[in-house]
């Protein structure tokens, strides 16, 4: 009954194209969670009116920011194309991706967790400084730990757009579900290999979503 109902479809290279989404989503996600929230929680403290108020910083941080998270994924890795070949040696393959991928997400939750910073009660923040606090101290005693359902729920965002890019990086050579769907789908006339592979991108957004509305929820204290 499968094969009637999907004659193209490959088990072996679905499978192998689903690690390779995985991968490049969870080893790219990690990476921007990392950086977001160095560059996040650096606009935070340089904006006005916060512990390390900053112009020339802030404005500088903040254009970066703007610039990366502007520029269209599919724009960006061609853009990206010298850096990635100097850095990877390759511009095919899961790697290859992963320099685009994560240069272009980082500034996107970056914006995300300085908004979620913006969120925590100043209130909370002046007393840990009438204490004597530290910046290190306020950072991560008072600011991630207040601020970690927005960030949570920040993350789960930015993975779920990281699905969607890795889709558009295996258009060209990227391999993952994107690339299962447009070669050996969409090129060849195989409507049933576009058609699981779409599933599937569907089924990883899904889950997704359900791991990060959880651990939001059980963060959540209000």
């Amino acid at each position: 009954m499968p094969d009637s109902l999907f004659p193209h479809l490959q088990i072996d290279r679905l499978v192998d194209a689903t690690y390779e989404t995985i991968y490049m989503t969870v080893f790219s996600g990690l990476a921007t969670f990392v950086l977001g929230i160095i560059l996040g929680v650096l606009l935070f403290l340089t904006s006005k009116g916060q512990l390390l108020q900053n112009r020339l910083i802030y404005a500088l941080v903040s254009t970066v920011v703007n610039v990366f998270r502007s520029i269209p994924f599919i724009i960006l890795i061609v853009l990206l194309i010298p850096f990635t070949r100097s850095l990877v040696g390759t511009i095919l393959g899961v790697n290859a991706a992963l320099p685009a991928l994560i240069i272009g997400a980082a500034p996107f939750y970056a914006r995300l967790v300085e908004i979620g910073l913006r969120e925590v009660d100043k209130g909370v923040i002046e007393a840990a400084r009438s204490m004597g606090a530290r910046i290190g101290t306020i950072i991560f005693r008072v600011l991630l730990p207040e601020s970690s359902p927005a960030l949570v729920s920040g993350i789960t965002v930015t993975l779920i757009a990281l699905v969607g890019y890795t889709a558009m990086a295996g258009v060209i050579g990227a391999g993952g579900l994107g690339n299962l769907a447009y070669l050996e789908g969409f090129q060849r006339n195989h409507g049933d290999v576009t058609l699981v592979a779409t599933v599937t991108i569907l089924l990883l957004v899904f889950i997704i979503q359900l791991i990060g509305d959880t651990i939001t929820a059980a963060l959540d204290k209000r």
